[in-house]
């Protein structure tokens, strides 16, 4: 079997997730090849969300009694370890939603009611990519009938990079947000944050980076990215469903109006009008995810103890040698950056002209288990002409075995489909 040497401990790693010790169809070991679709959970964050709800599980916030005080202890200790996981400069920029698409369509929502000069309006302009998932497109798309602003994107090159030879006429005085994806999920690219960060700031535009296909893979620096907002979800880096995050500059959490209203998020509520409490509470409407926040805390720290850095680099040298040996397989096709250059632990690619849902049930019949489709972001399909792809995606736990086995079984699919 092909090692890595140096790198992350993948056989102890392992022994974390209950869940790669499963065999499937015919007593076949799993291959688990999915991970930019949810993450697998090791026993650490399977164990605090079973503690939580055995020992600690109450409402949060306003209760006196010791289960509530608790529980409320250890979700705002999990907004502890989000701040510091990301460096942001308080805890109070970091707000808890149930997943990324909340978190963006959040944003979406307070420019869209907001007062100058943040507010979005038929005399403005939005700024999306092609590449995005369509987490980043539909809400744009939306606040954009809604208020008569112009929606605008970058292009993408042959190679899957984005095409900004154009950016000044994408981005212009007239640009009230710019919101993109730092890692694609479908091409794996790793995009260049600092030169469209730059042009938005010559504009006075805003920034709201994508970062849900980054933060499980990468160290993870808000005042680094020098964004306005930045989301990401749990599920895809070790934790729970049903938590992810938006993390948001102080004096804008403060200043934007709520998205959701009801219960937590007020300060005074008479019959004739209300008042908010302060950031975060004020975009976290009702009842929270607190379980799942417990869950994140955990994952993050189970992520901090391994160390992101070492992280990125496992997951670089075994994204390396996946480009390699799907180069060795005939008539497939990588779609995207065809290097391990700048790119994430996905790579989506097609096999001749066997459909892309054909090459993912065969695989799955071996145990192989990878994601096929749009991946939610079909302009991309549309861009290069086809109609889907395979993606296979890695993380700290996939070994160089479980490529070479990634390619027998697309020699066993080309030799199925003749």
């Amino acid at each position: 079997m092909t090692q890595l040497p140096g790198l992350l401990d993948t056989e102890a790693i392992r022994k974390d997730f209950p869940i790669l010790d499963r065999m499937v169809h015919d007593d076949r070991k799993l291959v688990y090849l999915d991970n930019a679709a949810t993450s697998q959970k090791p026993r650490q964050v399977l164990d605090a969300l079973n503690e939580y709800y055995e020992r600690y599980n109450a409402n949060v916030h306003r209760g006196v009694h010791v289960l509530a005080e608790e529980a409320t202890a250890l979700y705002e200790g999990a907004r502890d370890k989000v701040a510091e996981f990301i460096n942001a400069p308080s805890r109070d920029e970091v707000i808890f939603t149930k997943n990324a698409s909340e978190s963006l369509n959040l944003v979406a929502n307070m420019l869209g009611w907001a007062d100058e000069p943040y507010r979005v309006d038929a005399e403005t302009e939005i700024v999306i990519t092609e590449m995005e998932h369509h987490s980043n497109i539909v809400p744009w798309q939306l606040l954009s009938q809604r208020t008569g602003a112009k929606l605008k994107w970058f292009g993408l090159t042959d190679d899957g990079r984005l095409d900004l030879s154009n950016i000044d006429e994408i981005i212009t005085e007239k640009t009230k947000i710019v919101s993109f994806v730092l890692v694609s999920n479908i091409l794996g690219t790793i995009n260049p944050v600092e030169a469209i960060v730059r042009r938005a700031q010559e504009v006075g535009a805003l920034v709201c980076i994508d970062a849900s296909q980054a933060a499980p893979h990468m160290p993870m620096d808000v005042q680094a990215l020098q964004a306005d907002f930045v989301a990401f979800t749990g599920h895809k880096m070790c934790g729970p469903t049903g938590i992810g995050v938006l993390w948001g500059r102080q004096e804008l959490l403060e200043d934007l109006p709520p998205f959701l209203g009801g219960g937590e998020m007020i300060e005074t509520v008479s019959m004739h009008s209300s008042t908010y409490a302060p950031a975060p509470h004020k975009f976290e409407a009702g009842t929270p995810p607190i379980a799942q926040a417990v869950g994140l805390g955990a994952a993050i720290d189970y992520l901090s103890a391994i160390g992101m850095d070492k992280i990125l680099a496992h997951e670089h040298a075994v994204t390396e040698y996946a480009v390699k040996r799907l180069g060795e397989v005939p008539g497939l096709r990588i779609i995207g950056p065809a290097t391990a250059e700048e790119r994430g632990a996905a790579i989506s690619f097609t096999l001749g002209d066997i459909h892309p849902h054909d090459v993912g049930q065969v695989l799955d019949e071996q145990g192989i288990a990878v994601r096929v489709g749009h991946h939610c972001a079909r302009p991309v399909c549309l861009r290069y002409g086809i109609p889907a792809t395979t993606r296979a995606s890695f993380y700290l736990y996939s070994t160089p075995a479980e490529i070479d086995a990634l390619v027998e079984g697309l020699e066993h699919v080309r030799n199925f489909f003749g």
